[in-house]
């Protein structure tokens, strides 16, 4: 209990060592908090460059593969993603499969076939998802006859353009199937090194004359996602923190100094609100349980 002949501590209670270390807590907490909203921000900004392309592009007519891509290894994903291109070639042997690809029945491959344009080089078409592991492919319970087989002869392609994809680490290709649509390693194995497209590849739009085909993706959703409520969240929790660590600063405070002019003060203008105010609903209830 409080001695009131002690004198008052005011406030120096928060140059203690464990207060320090409160503040310094805080400061930490915030600090996080703030990258992790800035991280948000970002996904935001991604998100809605994403969007703008799809606007951008999706739609738009097609245009000669060698026109959106004049250059095999290299693609301007910020400005081309999604642009409809037009190719004319063969399709040349057996597919590879893309393994765990998620889709309609639930996670499959994607089949992945060279196509061999009339300018001579190599460009990998999308040609749409199975419900095939790469597995059953592989172990020979699937054969590649059993696969949606593309148009023989020269086929008139519309695809929509995509980046390669990164290689991913520690899953490498094995037999007919591959971890990613990673190009460079599409062209290993096809042989075609230095003549292939490894900077982009296309998703399947249609095809004349028609193949069968795996199931085409519908067009991307126009969303943004929550990350703007999640930032702004991380926000929120820098200044819950804040208040409780001031609410707990002014609870040690009263403690502390509880014979204090300043706190008697205090204590005083809350009795007067309260008496301005009358009896609350709780004070009432109380006195009617006292009855």
């Amino acid at each position: 209990m409080t001695d009131p002949s002690a004198p008052a501590v005011g406030w120096t209670f928060l140059r203690s060592r464990r207060w320090i270390g409160y503040f310094a807590m805080l400061l930490v907490f915030s600090i996080a908090c703030v990258w992790l909203g800035n991280w948000q921000f970002e996904r935001r900004a991604e998100a809605r460059a994403e969007i703008e392309r799809l606007d951008a592009n999706y739609g738009a007519p097609p245009v000669a593969l060698a026109e959106e891509v004049p250059v095999l290894d290299a693609f301007d994903e910020d400005t081309r993603k999604w642009r409809t291109a037009a190719v004319t070639g063969e399709y040349l042997g057996a597919p590879y499969l893309a393994r765990n690809r998620p889709g309609p029945q639930g996670v499959g491959s994607d089949l992945i076939q060279p196509l061999r344009t009339t300018d001579g080089a190599i460009f990998f078409v999308n040609r749409g998802w199975v419900p095939v592991d790469g597995s059953d492919a592989d172990s020979g319970t699937i054969g590649a006859d059993e696969l949606p087989q593309p148009p023989s002869g020269v086929v008139e392609v519309e695809v929509r353009l995509r980046a390669s994809e990164p290689e991913v680490p520690g899953r490498t290709s094995s037999g007919s199937t591959v971890a990613s649509i990673d190009l460079p390693e599409l062209a290993r194995l096809t042989d075609s090194e230095g003549e292939a497209y490894t900077g982009a590849y296309g998703m399947l739009v249609s095809e004349s004359p028609a193949g069968d085909h795996g199931v085409l993706p519908p067009k991307p959703e126009r969303d943004e996602g929550p990350h703007l409520s999640y930032a702004l969240q991380w926000y929120v929790f820098i200044l819950i923190a804040a208040i409780g660590v001031a609410f707990a600063a002014r609870q040690e405070y009263r403690g502390l100094n509880a014979g204090s002019t300043a706190v008697r003060a205090q204590d005083r203008r809350r009795d007067a609100r309260k008496s301005r105010r009358g009896p609350s609903d709780a004070d009432v209830e109380d006195a009617m349980l006292d009855a």
